[in-house]
Formats: structure tokens, C-alpha cells, sequence
């Protein structure tokens, strides 16, 4: 335990200083932007330093612990901790939720309700990667919605109460199988227990371990933008104001991935060993189908949105390889595209704000009044593509390498999805350069004298750009940047959260316990 309670004041600095914002004064955007700006950045200060000299990467084991009792009589504590796994994605959260809210500069309409969600959203999403309890880590998950919900519903598009209705009924819904999973491993035999670290050690009988993992599936798949519960996600980058569309992109998918890393594959390490190859299968999916459907999307939005869908099966793909370098190219993925989303995101939104559409047949011949703007756009679009030298490049290379690696799995199955991953691959430099092409060259679709007058990126643009652009490029050149934080020296037990040896597959828990379990399916799919 430490003396101070570091975690708990990153997680609840930021919602608590929100309560400020209503007695600030109301000159406009001014003073509210100022302050919610400071809040984000002491409170990335506060990650930083944790990180810096708190934190020891070497230490596989959960770090930084702090347990109160919160409420007795429902046996929920205050837990908080910290391994690799939850390091990379609170900094990831400090980092880019700070440029959203740099993002905001120019919202003028409840300018102080917005920064109060913001801040709100920020608290909750630290909760969720630091929870060490599965009820508190329900609770934040459940708070981290209704920002989100407001967030659409106040500054979103023509259609914005559609796309906040439909992603607040598909959360919410699945959100309750967290809930009944939860109950269920913390009434099943032995003490009442919410705390991942004694329900890691609890076993359950296979069926019930599966029937518990695809209850956490279907909620922790609607996050991730798995197929087939993905269809909230384009509407909801389609209407939401490009900071928010900026942390959807960077954290919120996010959860889902750890959500499986954390919860499913460490407390039901049977059911993952089983279910690993749909997981495989859905991921491939992801990448095809919606490298597909972003090709045939004539709005910018949601092109950038199907995308993100199509990157994020990677994620899927790596927790299911069964091997440490799938796991360690799915916990970069989610870092990289966390950067790359939300850069692209808010070059979306910033030409949106010159141009005042967000469909491409409405674009055109943008290049010239606008260089800035088509240098970064071209950037962040060779990154998403995975160009080599970006980060997107390292951890897809991870991810197949630990696919294609495996010994789980037998010869054709891994053959027949790297194909068709690959040709996910070969599809996005196809819509992501046609994109280009369609906003940036050619003729104007409107008059040669608007377009112009068209403004070119800012300062403060050039900045947010050049703060997610630049990890980006060194994390493609050096990808120990990131990898060493979750990845441990040999010598050191685990030396990733996920081992695979032969006959068996080994899962460790936070506190690098091993559990151990049967190896996963026959008839043909294992080697």
C-alpha cells in the first residue's frame, strides 16, 4: 500500500475539479477552457509522475495498490492498481484526453456543461483501466455512458439523438451482462468476493466459464466494435463533435480490449483457451468487412469510423492468437490506433469546420488553400494505413506474426486467416488513399473563390497534430517506447500477461500467478 493514494487522486481529481466549473465566470468560453485545460493537465502531471517514479516496469506484479471500504454491506471496496497492461492505457487516456480538450477550444454553446462531461468522462475511463474490483469497475463503466450520451445529444449533428439513442441502448444492454457475470463469480463458491485477484483464483465448471465468457463477450464486443455489434459506432462518429468522436476513437474502444484482456481472459482462462480461435475468426471479419464497407462510404466520418472497426480486429485476432507476441501486437494496436484515431478524427472535424460539409463528393481541390491541412491529413492517413515507420506498421506485424506463430492452432487455419487479414491489409491504403484523393485534388465541387478562402490549419491545430503524429512515428521506429512497459525482461515472471507452451495455455493474472488450462478445441483447428 502507499502512503499516498496516487491512483485514487488521478481517477477522482478530474470529476471532482469539474465541480468548480459552474462558479466560474461567464465571459463566454474563456475561463472554463483555461481551467478544464489545467484540470487535464495536472492530472497528466499526476499520471506521469506515478509513471516515472512510482512505477517500476521490470515489476510484473500489480503496482501502486490502494483498498478501502467503500460499502460494507455489498462487500465493494475502493481497489485501485496498476500492471503494464493498465499503465499503457491511463497514459494513453491522460495524453489524448488533454488534445481533446485543447480540441474543444472553439465549443461556445454550454461551454462550461461541456467541460464538465469532459472531465466526467475523463474520471471514468481512469477508473475502469486502474479498477481492481469488479463491481467498482461495473460502476465506472456505467459512468463513463452518460457523459458520452450527453455529449451526443447536445453537440452532435443533424442526427445526433438517433446515434445517441442507439449507442446508449447497445452499452447500456450489454453492460448488464458485466453486471450478471460479475454476480455470478462473486457468489460462486467461497466467500463473497468482487476483487480480481481472489475471483482469478475461484474455478468454475467449464460450461459455466463459457456461458460467463460470452456474457462478457457480447458487452465488452459492443465496445470494441466487433462484428456483428458495431453498427452504433459510424453513427455515433458520424454526429459527434470531433473532441468527442476524438476520445471515442482513442479510449473508448479501448475498453473493449481490455475489458477481454483483463476480465475474461484472466478470470476464465478455460473458456478463453476455447473460445480463442471465434475470436481469430471475428477479427478477420472486423478487417475485411469493414475495410469493405469504409470503401463504399461517401461520408468522411464514417469512413474514418468503419476504419477504426477494421483496425480494431486486429485487437481481437491478437488476444486470440494465444501467443505473447499477439497479445503484446494487440496492446500496441490499441495504443497506436488510440493516436492515429484521434488524429484523424480531428482533421476530419477541422475540415468540416472550413468547409461545412462532411461528404466527399461535396469536397475537392482542397490542397491548395489548405497545404497544412493536406500534409497532416496525408500523415496520419500513411499511418493508419500502416505505412513502415508508423506505429500502426509494428503492431499489425505483431499481431500476425503471433498468429501465424502459433502452435495452438493447426497449418490451414492459421494459413486461411492470415489470407484473409492480409487482404483487410491490402483494402485500406485502397479507400484511405481514394479518401485523399477525393477531398484534396481535382476540381472544387463548389466555387474555385470559396474554397480559396479556405483558412489552413492553425497554430493550435498544428499542435494537437504534431502531438499525436509525432509518438506515432517514434513508436514505429522504436517500438520499446511502449512495448517495455507491458512486455518484461526474461527472467522475470510472467514475462507477458499471456505464455503459450506446448499442450498447454498459460494465463496470468495480475499478480502473475499462473493458471493453467486445457489446450483449446479439436477436429482439425489445432496443430
Amino acid at each position: 500500500m502507499n502512503e499516498f493514494p496516487w491512483l485514487t487522486s488521478i481517477v477522482l481529481f478530474p470529476v471532482s475539479a469539474s465541480l468548480a466549473i459552474p462558479f466560474l465566470p461567464d465571459r463566454g468560453n474563456h475561463h472554463v477552457r483555461w481551467f478544464s485545460l489545467g484540470v487535464c493537465l495536472i492530472d497528466m502531471v499526476l499520471i506521469m509522475y506515478a509513471f516515472g517514479h512510482l512505477y517500476d516496469p521490470q515489476n510484473p506484479y500489480l503496482q501502486l495498490q490502494e483498498q478501502y471500504d467503500w460499502a460494507p454491506a455489498f462487500h465493494l471496496k475502493w481497489s485501485l492498481g496498476v500492471d503494464g497492461l493498465s499503465m499503457c492505457l491511463v497514459l494513453l487516456t491522460g495524453f489524448v484526453t488533454t488534445l481533446a480538450t485543447l480540441a474543444a477550444w472553439p465549443v461556445t454553446r454550454h461551454p462550461k456543461l461541456f467541460h464538465v462531461l469532459m472531465l466526467a468522462m475523463y474520471s471514468g475511463q481512469l477508473g475502469i483501466f486502474l479498477s481492481q474490483d469488479m463491481l467498482l469497475f461495473f460502476l465506472m463503466w456505467e459512468l463513463e455512458l452518460i457523459p458520452v450520451y450527453l455529449l451526443l445529444t447536445l453537440w452532435g449533428g443533424k442526427k445526433r439523438l438517433y446515434a445517441a439513442t442507439k449507442f446508449i441502448l447497445y452499452t447500456a444492454v450489454a453492460s448488464l451482462f458485466i453486471l450478471v457475470a460479475a454476480l455470478v463469480m462473486a457468489f460462486y463458491g467461497g466467500p463473497i468476493t468482487w476483487d480480481l485477484q481472489a475471483l482469478a483464483m475461484k474455478q468454475y465448471p467449464l460450461g459455466l466459464e463459457v456461458l460467463l465468457y460470452l456474457g462478457l463477450w457480447i458487452a465488452f464486443g459492443v465496445k470494441i466494435a466487433a462484428f456483428p455489434l458495431h453498427t452504433w459506432l459510424p453513427e455515433a462518429h458520424g454526429e459527434a463533435h470531433s473532441s468527442t468522436c476524438m476520445l471515442l476513437a482513442g479510449i473508448l474502444l479501448k475498453m473493449g480490449g481490455y475489458g477481454m484482456m483483463r476480465i475474461s481472459m484472466q478470470l476464465l482462462p478455460q473458456a478463453h483457451a476455447y473460445l480463442a480461435p471465434w475470436l481469430v475468426i471475428v477479427g478477420v471479419i472486423n478487417i475485411v468487412y469493414a475495410a469493405l464497407t469504409s470503401l463504399a462510404q461517401r461520408n468522411l466520418k464514417r469512413k474514418i469510423a468503419y476504419s477504426s472497426i477494421s483496425h480494431m480486429g486486429f485487437v481481437l485476432i491478437g488476444i486470440g492468437s494465444l501467443t505473447d507476441a499477439g497479445l503484446d501486437g494487440a496492446i500496441l494496436q490499441m495504443v497506436s490506433h488510440g493516436l492515429i484515431g484521434a488524429a484523424l478524427f480531428f482533421l476530419a472535424g477541422s475540415t468540416y469546420d472550413r468547409t461545412r460539409t462532411i461528404m466527399l463528393e461535396e469536397m475537392g481541390g482542397l490542397a491548395t488553400p489548405m497545404p497544412k491541412m493536406f500534409a497532416l491529413f496525408t500523415a496520419g492517413s500513411l499511418a493508419s494505413l500502416a505505412l513502415p515507420g508508423m506505429s500502426g506498421f509494428v503492431s499489425e506485424l505483431m499481431v500476425f506474426l503471433g498468429l501465424v506463430t502459433s502452435e495452438t492452432y493447426s497449418v490451414g487455419f492459421r494459413t486461411i486467416t492470415t489470407v484473409c487479414g492480409a487482404i483487410g491489409v491490402i483494402l485500406t491504403p485502397i479507400y484511405l488513399l481514394a479518401m485523399l484523393r477525393q477531398v484534396f485534388y481535382g476540381m472544387p465541387s463548389r466555387s474555385r473563390i470559396a474554397v480559396q478562402q479556405l483558412m489552413d490549419a492553425g497554430p493550435r491545430e498544428v499542435f494537437i497534430l504534431g502531438c499525436l503524429l509525432v509518438p506515432t512515428i517514434g513508436i514505429g521506429f522504436y517500438p520499446r517506447l511502449i512495448t517495455q512497459i507491458y512486455h518484461y525482461d526474461a527472467g522475470s515472471q510472467p514475462t507477458s500477461l499471456l505464455e503459450s507452451t506446448q499442450g498447454t495455455v498459460t494465463v496470468a493474472d495480475a499478480r502473475g500467478q499462473v493458471m493453467k488450462s486445457p489446450p483449446p478445441w479439436d477436429g482439425g483447428l489445432l496443430a
